[in-house]
């Protein structure tokens, strides 16, 4: 039996999910998570991302937070690819960060939300309110993970995937 194809979520409706997802969730500075997520969302409209792009950055931690089961973003209305890059960017208990790059880098659309992740969890003024072997173990951590994904320092990027209809261009 197939399935019958159902409307994807708004992008209004993947938003108000993952908010309630992570209500009461807070970042390490003590800020509301859903901070994070919007600010991830807005980084990858910003670098040209396309809806089902957008949508993802606003999941991208809730499997890896236990927020949402892979279970229900399995039977969720949002598409194949959608459900593709959050998985790609949801990290495994004891993953090697190689084999967690590599999976984001094979999976199409994920390095820009993984981009726009890294650069909301490494700026400047999050990091500047977290206690100095934090704020050191975090800045190393997001440096190594943008070289293994091949991202420039900077913000930007090594031409590698569309950027959506325009082409190419977490604490």
């Amino acid at each position: 039996m197939t399935e019958t194809p159902r409307t994807p979520l708004t992008p209004a409706e993947v938003e108000a999910v993952a908010r309630a997802a992570h209500a009461g969730q807070t970042d390490k500075a003590g800020r509301p998570y859903a901070e994070h997520l919007h600010a991830v969302a807005e980084g990858v409209r910003r670098r040209g991302g396309d809806e089902e792009q957008i949508a993802a950055a606003w999941l991208h931690d809730a499997v890896e937070d236990d927020r949402l089961s892979e279970q229900w973003l399995e039977g969720a209305a949002l598409t194949r690819r959608t459900k593709d890059i959050v998985l790609a960017v949801t990290r495994r208990p004891g993953e090697p960060p190689e084999a967690y790059a590599g999976r984001v880098l094979a999976t199409p659309g994920a390095l820009l939300v993984k981009e726009a992740d890294l650069a909301h969890n490494a700026d400047p003024v999050r990091l500047a309110v977290l206690d100095e072997a934090t704020r050191t173990r975090l800045t190393e951590k997001y440096a190594r993970m943008r070289a293994l994904l091949g991202l420039v320092p900077g913000g930007g990027e090594a031409p590698r995937e569309p950027r959506g209809p325009a082409g190419p261009g977490k604490v």
